[in-house]
């Protein structure tokens, strides 16, 4: 394997609408592309982040739901990397998206918290 870099995300929202606020909006993703594939009534929407290509957001009719929290077996978050990671939590809390407490990293020193998409899937900033 050469892997370079992984090249995006996909994450199934159960409220297209409301993830695309959150994604867009609020967290200030941009648009690189949306997809209506009307023969699986489902969206796609590519989502970029400072030029970058990260998530593919989907929505499925009726897709199962999965237990998401930090610890649970999977995919145990996404982080995005912040330089003021205070005001990153009270920019995020302005826009009604509430964050556990900043914690420590023991190990490397560096701040992070946790918060949640409008499905719980637990999204993490990390300061550098």
């Amino acid at each position: 394997m050469n892997f370079k870099k992984i090249h995006h995300i996909a994450i199934i929202c159960s409220n297209y609408t409301k993830s695309k606020d959150f994604y867009v909006n609020k967290l200030g993703l941009d648009i690189k592309q949306e997809i209506y594939r009307e023969e699986r009534d489902s969206y796609k929407l590519d989502l970029t982040l400072n030029g970058e290509y990260i998530i593919e957001l989907f929505s499925f009719p009726d897709a199962p739901t999965r237990p998401s929290y930090p610890e649970a077996q999977g995919l145990r978050h996404l982080a995005f990397e912040v330089e003021d990671i205070e005001g990153s939590v009270k920019e995020l809390n302005q826009k009604g998206i509430e964050t556990e407490e900043i914690r420590l990293d023991p190990y490397t020193h560096k701040s992070f918290t946790f918060f949640e998409d409008p499905d719980g899937l637990p999204l993490e900033i990390y300061e550098i």
